[in-house]
Formats: C-alpha cells, structure tokens, sequence
C-alpha cells in the first residue's frame, strides 16, 4: 500500500524568482501580531466628541481602504473609554451584525480609534506585509463569516476567533511582490469604479435638465430642432399608457418563465422557470418586450421598468400591473420619464394603506395623475440620448466586472489553501 505523498503548501501560481522558495508557512493570526478591538465613548456626553482624533464606525469597513472617517473624538473620550489609538497598516475586521459587515476587511491608513465592533491586527513589519495581509483576509471574507458564533451564523465574531484563524505566509519578499500586484489591480477597479460612477452623475444632471424643473413648462435644455417648439403639454397619464394585460391559462406540465421587477428602478429579472402546476397564483398575465411592468405592492419603493426582450412571454401575477404606451408615444421616453422624483412622489400619494411595506397601488387613480409631455419626436430624441449614456453604463459597468473577476481569478492562483494540504 503507497503513502499518499504529502501535498506541499504553494500556490497554483507564482512568480518566477520565488519557485525555488519553498513551501508557505501556517500561523495563527494571534501569533503573528496583537489583535484588540475599540469601543464607543458616551454619545450622551458631548465632552468626548468632536474633538481631532479620527473614530471610525465599522459601516466604514466597506470603503476598505480608510484615508479617512467621519467622526471625531477628544482626548477626554479616549480617555475615559476604553477605545484606543491605532496606527496605520491594521488590518481591520468587522466583528458583528446580521448584514454584509461581519467579516468585511479593511486597512487603515491614518491613525485611528475604532469602536467595539472591529477587530485591529496591529502591523508587524518582521512578520507579515500589511498589505499583503489586507488582500489575503479580505480574499477570506466567506470562511470568517462561517465562524461566526451564533445559530444559523447570526451571531458575531470576536477576538479570540481572529487570533485562532490559520493565515498561510511565504516569506516578506514574496509577500511584498504580491501585495504590489494586487495594489495595482485594485488602482484599476477603483480608476474604473470612479469611471463608472462619474456616468451615473452625468447622466443624472442630463436627466435634471431634458425634464422641466417644479414651476416650469420645458426644460432648460433641449435639442437644437425642438427650441422652439413651445411647451411641453399637460396629459393624464391615462393619455399615454394603456393597460394591456393578457390573461393566460395555465397548463400544469407546461414550464413557465416568471420574472419581477427590482425596486428602485432596478428594472425586470428572472424569478426562475417552474412548471405551471407548481405556480399557486393562477390567475397570470403574459408579457411582451417593452411593456411597463409595475409591482402593485412595491411601486412605493419605484419598483417599475421595461420588459427587455430576453423576457418576452414570461408571465407575472395579477400582482402586477402591465401597460403599455399608447399611439404617438415613446415607452423607452415613459421609462426615463418616471424616475423623476415627482413621478416617484405620485407612486406613494397614489397608494393605500398605513404600513409602507402592505401598501397597495390604486393604478386607476394614478392614470389620472396630470405631467407635462414633450411631442412624440421630442420624446425619441431624448430616450435615445439618455439610451446612448446607459449604454456607456453597461459597457463600463462590464469593464469593471472583467476586472473584479481577474483579481478574483488572480487570488485564487496566488494564495495556496490550507485545506488542501494533506496531513
């Protein structure tokens, strides 16, 4: 009977002047450096607050690289509490909470306090490299959270599970040369997550100024061929959309698409595809690329879009309401249209009920809502400007994906893992 042969701890991937360097090292966070975590002077006493020392909150953590934060503490609050100053190059990690912050890894780049809820690795410049240490337990996200103390993991981490987690090290040099490589990914994501976001804005103030303003009767600006076609017209929006539901009946073997619409503008997804005796709502409607689908008991929160092509034939229930754009107007046009924060507005006054949450939309009432409208030509031209920055979105907003996934990809190649190293 063969010895199975003893897996060596490297990675898939490294660079050419470290293959001869042998097999990484296994440390527990707590033997390799100090690890504390902060705490919060009395809100109740304005004595320890506003002061010059930064204090940061762990909803901070999501910035991830922190030059900054947005609170103040006086010497008085930091010394009467039992947070405590941090340097700069600890590796901070979210201890509690039910959302996305346990488990989130940041590194601090100023000095600092922190309150309870983060845990500080302080640096140790002859052990580890800080930023490599950042990637490495930021990479680790998924396998800190699945520490966590607490039925169904809804509890919190604490100290003393950070300092037992097993952190694999080769040496400094080698630590250095990955932590560069990823430092310059990491400039790529955030150069194209500004690019990203800097269209976004754009496309917001071109919205604020192709619509009329609160008072006004045409926007401040338009299309050289449409300055001086006048104002724009009072209509119902009973005048420009039109129910079209398409009652279906359902066939129990028969597979079925079924798709909802996101709020916040979040537009139409997939709710999977299920055979139609398993779908308990029997009374479903079938929808047709470019209808304005609208969920009854969300449009509070501005759940509303169009339905793109993939989603032809899908059915919703008779919990949604679809409309589609009567002759002599642009749906794509009504799509902008209603993210108008006025338009939003008319979605909660055209809706019924005391908790937010079981609200429900009188869709009649709301049809009767008066807006101002530009002429159908006026209306194509700017649905498709505003089509053309959306379309700048997506392709950056891929772009960024791209490179999200490459450091992801990159990481995995980079850092060996502890479990598949045989005993």
């Amino acid at each position: 009977m063969s010895i199975p042969k003893k897996k060596g701890l490297v990675p898939v991937l490294r660079f050419p002047e470290f293959r001869d360097s042998g097999e990484w090292e296994v440390k527990k966070i707590g033997e390799i450096s100090k690890v504390s975590a902060g705490a919060t002077p009395s809100t109740d006493n304005p004595e320890y607050w506003n002061g010059d020392i930064p204090w940061m909150n762990s909803g901070e953590l999501n910035q991830k690289r922190i030059y900054s934060v947005g609170n103040r503490i006086t010497s008085l609050g930091l010394k009467e509490s039992s947070t405590k100053l941090v340097p700069p190059g600890c590796i901070l990690i979210g201890l509690a909470g039910q959302g996305k912050t346990r488990g989130t890894a940041a590194i601090n780049y100023i000095e600092l306090c922190t309150n309870q809820s983060i845990a500080s690795i302080l640096p140790n410049n002859r052990k580890f490299n800080s930023e490599f240490l950042f990637h490495k337990i930021d990479y680790m996200y998924n396998h800190l959270r699945s520490l966590s103390k607490g039925e169904g993991g809804r509890g919190g981490l604490n100290l003393q599970i950070i300092k037992s987690v097993d952190i694999p090290l080769p040496n400094l040099k080698e630590q250095q040369k990955i932590a560069e490589s990823l430092f310059s990914i990491d400039e790529l994501v955030t150069a194209q997550t500004q690019k990203v976001e800097a269209l976004k804005t754009h496309k917001n103030g071109l919205m604020q100024q192709l619509f009329p303003s609160e008072g006004e009767t045409a926007p401040k600006r338009r299309f050289p061929e449409f300055r001086d076609a006048g104002n724009w017209q009072v209509k119902k929006i009973g005048q420009v959309l039109i129910v079209d539901a398409r009652p279906i009946k359902m066939n129990n073997e028969q597979d079925y698409s079924l798709v909802t619409v996101k709020r916040r503008y979040g537009g139409v997804v997939s709710r999977g595809t299920f055979k139609g005796g398993s779908i308990k709502v029997k009374s479903q409607f079938l929808l047709e690329d470019n209808d304005f689908l609208i969920s009854k008991r969300q449009i509070v929160h501005c759940a509303c879009g169009l339905v793109p092509a993939e989603f032809e034939g899908s059915i919703v229930s008779n919990e949604y309401s679809v409309l589609r754009a009567r002759k002599n107007n642009d749906i794509l046009f009504f799509n902008y249209f209603a993210q108008q924060p006025k338009v939003s507005q008319s979605f909660l006054e055209c809706s019924i009920g005391i908790v937010i949450e079981k609200m429900l939309f009188k869709l009649n009432d709301w049809l009767k809502q008066e807006f101002l409208f530009p002429s159908f030509e006026e209306q194509q031209k700017i649905a498709a400007c505003l089509s053309s920055v959306d379309d700048l979105i997506t392709a950056q907003t891929q772009k960024l994906a791209a490179l999200k996934a490459h450091k992801k990809g990159l990481m995995q190649q980079l850092f060996p893992v502890v479990d598949e190293v045989n005993g």
